[in-house]
């Protein structure tokens, strides 16, 4: 699995972080700093899919 952030779309909520600090790292403003196509590894999936759910701007894509 692959995580994306699409930073135009983030508001810096870090809710992602919150849920899922292991995949979705944050800048100081709370800003997701992953970019695009983060291999996340597989036991960490289910937490990737957590954190993109609560991600209330819909700005995070996972991809197999």
């Amino acid at each position: 699995m692959k995580a994306s952030v699409e930073s135009a779309k983030c508001s810096g909520h870090a809710r992602c972080n919150a849920v899922a600090p292991q995949v979705f790292t944050v800048d100081d403003d709370g800003y997701s700093d992953i970019g695009s196509d983060k291999a996340v590894p597989p036991e960490l999936e289910a937490a990737a899919r957590a954190g993109a759910t609560n991600c209330p701007e819909r700005a995070i894509t996972l991809s197999s």
